[in-house]
């Protein structure tokens, strides 16, 4: 699908509030393309800027970041992440399109590519570019993707277009017809989702499923050649629904004790030592939750709404929050359509969601948010919280360095002219 995008001059402009609303924007500055240094040199100010690094052609969404990476080792340093962007624009042949993986030392102002994924380990026809699952194994010697072909290991070189590529064996299309005729045959690969990997680097988690196909969730341990071994699915998974995201309850403890998954519709928690589901509290029905955050407790981004912790295995979800919908009016609600939610690890208060309509922070542990009205009008979908407090956002629109919690991003009240 086509979208029609903002010129660069139209981005370069700032954007004016329209109307005094304490929810409406923060009068950001958007500084101009190939200005990475500005990001880094003025913390004190109000900035969006504007991310033009990443590898690729720079044709339609292939400056979208649609999985950002820490090193789970934890004493990595927080500010050192790795992105995976799809550059998979028709405009290409086919033989051009492929994924990167880059990698960034100063929270995403710059990036070097690190590995080019040929098209030979995905499938550009059928969804890829939105929901590839992408971690780091701990010190980064590799990177784990998911395709609609599978999951790989992907192992960097000297030079970034030969890097090695690793099937992981998984699930394949059974001779079963499912009920909903799918573009793969018999015996492919079934398509990887979800994925997650211990701190120590010894255990992998991977989910699979196809459409209509039973979703699985299966368990890895590492070899000593570095290989990934299946030791059989997770028994008793508790959905038929796509499996959206997954996260350890603690991403930094070396042996986690358990496991969320959130599917097309609720979100399940796993104790990992009994092997047993249960049901996360307070989730309304047909939520799917595209994103969570388990820093200060659960949160969750869902297809309608904002999920906060409300005590042990329980959410609620923020319905007193007035999302500001679009910034040219003033239509607001509660039933945003959200794709992320991330938390700063440092202060715990500040929280940032990316939606359909926006994007929106809150320092108040989401009782109130305000939307960053200085990006374009379009949808994001990721977002990450630096150690200095930035967030780096991306979308279809492109990836935007933000600077939104200074004093100087404080709403600004316009008198109107009678």
């Amino acid at each position: 699908m086509a979208l029609s995008l903002p010129s660069r001059a139209a981005l370069s402009r700032t954007l004016f509030l329209l109307m005094a609303l304490p929810i409406v924007g923060q009068g950001q500055a958007l500084t101009p393309p190939n200005s990475e240094g500005n990001a880094e040199n003025n913390m004190n100010s109000c900035f969006v800027h504007r991310v033009t690094s990443l590898p690729g052609s720079h044709q339609f969404a292939s400056d979208f970041i649609e999985a950002i990476a820490s090193d789970p080792n934890p004493d990595a340093d927080p500010d050192l992440i790795w992105s995976l962007t799809a550059d998979l624009s028709n405009k290409l042949p086919p033989q051009d399109r492929a994924m990167y993986i880059s990698k960034s030392t100063n929270g995403g102002a710059t990036w070097t590519q690190v590995a080019r994924v040929d098209s030979r380990y995905f499938d550009a026809r059928i969804g890829e570019g939105l929901r590839n699952g992408f971690i780091i194994s701990p010190d980064a010697t590799y990177f784990v993707i998911t395709t609609q072909r599978g999951a790989f290991q992907v192992f960097p070189q000297l030079n970034p277009s030969e890097a090695l590529v690793k099937p992981i064996i998984g699930p394949r299309v059974p001779d079963t017809p499912p009920r909903t005729p799918i573009t793969k045959k018999v015996g492919d690969p079934l398509r990887a989702n979800v994925v997650e990997i211990t701190p120590d680097g010894q255990h992998l988690i991977i989910g699979y499923g196809y459409f209509d196909l039973e979703p699985q969730l299966l368990r890895y341990h590492k070899e000593n050649d570095g290989s990934w071994i299946e030791d059989g699915p997770i028994p008793h998974l508790p959905t038929e629904m796509d499996l959206l995201s997954l996260q350890f309850d603690d991403p930094k403890k070396l042996t986690p004790g358990f496991l969320y998954l959130g599917t097309g519709d609720q979100v399940y928690l796993l104790n990992l030592r009994s092997m047993k589901w249960s049901r996360i509290e307070g989730v309304g029905p047909d939520s799917a939750i595209h994103g969570m955050s388990v820093v200060g407790g659960l949160h969750l981004a869902a297809c309608w709404g904002v999920y906060n912790p409300s005590g042990p295995g329980t959410v609620r979800r923020v319905t007193n929050a007035r999302f500001l919908l679009h910034r040219t009016t003033d239509e607001t609600g509660s039933n945003v359509r959200a794709y992320s939610i991330d938390v700063d690890p440092s202060k715990p208060n500040r929280e940032v969601v990316t939606s359909l309509t926006g994007v929106y922070t809150s320092q108040d542990s989401g009782e109130t948010w305000t939307r960053l009205n200085d990006l374009p009008e379009e949808e994001f979908r990721s977002a990450h919280f630096n150690s200095d407090g930035t967030i780096l956002i991306s979308g279809i629109a492109g990836t935007f360095l933000v600077n939104p919690f200074v004093e100087s991003c404080t709403p600004q009240l316009k008198s109107r002219e009678r």
